[in-house]
């Protein structure tokens, strides 16, 4: 499982880092673990889970952050 640290990034960087990362290095089907410290990570990268047809695995919250596992679920999309 790749891995992707977003620790010390603030809204909104942490999900448009991992939207650029499922779209240039997972393939379909493939799973991203993530490490972020931000706390609005909590609602926005289930929320674009949930929006842009990724799949959320889990969410788990840490002394120091949160861990996400994303599978990437379908071609990302990057708006114009």
């Amino acid at each position: 499982m790749q891995e992707l640290d977003l620790n010390g990034l603030k809204c909104p960087l942490p999900v448009l880092r991992l939207r650029r990362y499922l779209r240039d290095h997972v393939k379909i089907g493939e799973q991203v673990q993530v490490f972020t410290t931000d706390p609005m990570s909590e609602i926005d990268i289930p929320h674009y889970c949930n929006e842009f047809d990724q799949k959320l695995i889990s969410q788990e919250a840490t002394d120091n952050g949160h861990v996400f596992i994303v599978e990437k679920h379908s071609e990302v999309v990057t708006p114009s």
